[in-house]
């Protein structure tokens, strides 16, 4: 390894450490939202996945994807699941 780009290694180890010992504040931040609202209401509703998406008239994939936040519902999806979030009982009566 170059001399320089190992300098430059070994600064950032010592900032890394002065930024977990409060003694620097990080240049940025990441916020990681680890459930979000679609797992969340999911979550609410006691059901699978694969039952989910069902539910909402999707693949499995694409709520994998939504869950991993990887996509975001849009549309009508993104209404009915506002309205599960508000109302899940009448959500999984309307669905059976």
């Amino acid at each position: 390894m170059r001399k320089e780009l190992f300098d430059e290694l070994l600064e950032s180890v010592k900032q890394a450490t002065a930024i977990e010992r409060g003694e620097m504040k990080p240049s940025r931040l990441f916020a990681v939202n680890r459930k979000n609202d679609v797992a969340r209401v999911r979550a609410r509703l006691g059901l699978s996945q694969s039952r989910f998406a069902s539910l909402l008239g999707i693949s499995a994939h694409t709520l994998k994807n939504w869950e991993q936040g990887r996509r975001q519902p849009t549309g009508p999806a993104k209404v009915l699941l506002r309205v599960a979030a508000q109302h899940p009982k009448a959500v999984l009566e309307a669905a059976a």
